[in-house]
């Protein structure tokens, strides 16, 4: 991780005109910003103020250092190439540190508020409950925590995650390792696994479960005592519940890809076939018209010649009686 030193430097090499990094400090948050990110460092420190608990967990007390990065160049500089590249913001629970990009961020860094308190939730759950979470509840809590609701998008999407099964929730941590894709399912699953927990006790939601954890180190015994059901029976109901909540909208959605697919592909083929069809309709029409009026020309010209036949002798008396 880089230093406000470090920073400086970086700043200095690359913007002379600006060489100090800013640095703000109240209480148990330190913020370490680019100048031009100073409103933002501020804006930042005042929203992790005034929202500094998390779902279940005792108010946090350590210390938490936030470096807001300007952009992903620098980003990829402050973490190293250990972190993925998928990654918009990274947390060290063992030195209470987050790094963060700040005001020139692409759009996949997402809403920094939401980006710093996902982070700032990693380091609160570690600081209750050490090492004890896997991977999947770590970052399951961390969405949680955050109210990424946009998650649920990723899962109401992903035809093929609810014909295929929901993967079992000690199966989830090898998702994040398996580039953005499958990352964003990971997120997503652990985040709604998370999301039913809490909902097993609508009026203490998290609390008593992550007491027991902390106790047995059990994270069976824990649901076992907090909400009466064995992880087996929770991740069945919570596999139930995600395929009746999200396969109807995933159909929905698979449906409405392939009417847009129809539309683009054949709809134009079908438009030139139409105006084609129109235009050999109107040929026939025509030919019909036409062939209509020769027949009525045969009859009135059949018709005359048969007056003039019987007329003939009639006329030649009346001019020789002249």
């Amino acid at each position: 991780m880089l230093s406000a030193q470090a920073l400086s430097a970086q700043e200095t090499a690359q913007e002379p005109v600006q060489a100090r990094a800013v640095e703000l400090d109240s209480g148990r948050f330190t913020f370490v910003a680019f100048p031009r990110d100073a409103a933002l460092a501020k804006s930042l420190l005042a929203e992790a103020l005034a929202h500094d608990i998390f779902p279940g967990l005792p108010r946090p007390r350590a210390h938490a250092r936030i470096l807001i990065t300007p952009d992903a160049l620098h980003f990829r500089d402050a973490v190293g190439r250990g972190a993925p590249e998928w990654g918009a913001a990274i947390a060290t629970p063992a030195d209470g540190r987050i790094v963060m990009q700040g005001s020139r961020a692409s759009s996949a860094a997402g809403d920094p508020r939401e980006t710093l308190r996902h982070e700032l939730a990693h380091l609160a759950l570690h600081e209750s409950l050490g090492d004890l979470p896997p991977r999947w509840f770590d970052e399951g809590y961390a969405s949680y925590a955050a109210g990424e609701l946009a998650r649920d998008d990723v899962l109401a999407t992903n035809v093929a995650l609810i014909f295929s099964g929901i993967p079992p929730l000690d199966s989830l941590d090898a998702l994040f390792q398996g580039g953005s894709a499958r990352a964003q399912t990971g997120y997503a699953l652990a985040r709604s696994a998370v999301a039913a927990m809490a909902g097993l006790d609508n009026r203490r939601g998290l609390s008593l479960f992550f007491q027991y954890w902390r106790q047995t180190r059990s994270i069976d015994q824990a649901l076992r005592q907090a909400y009466g059901v064995t992880e087996s029976s929770f991740e069945l109901q919570w596999k139930l519940s995600s395929r009746r909540r999200y396969g109807a909208l995933a159909l929905f959605a698979d449906i409405s890809v392939a009417m847009l697919v129809f539309l683009a592909v054949l709809g134009p083929l079908w438009v030139i076939r139409k105006q084609r069809d129109g235009r050999r309709m109107a040929l026939m029409r025509a030919a019909d018209a036409l062939q209509e009026q020769r027949e009525r020309d045969e009859v009135t010209g059949a018709t005359l010649r048969t007056g003039r036949a019987a007329a003939g002798p009639g006329t030649a008396w009346n001019k020789a009686g002249k």
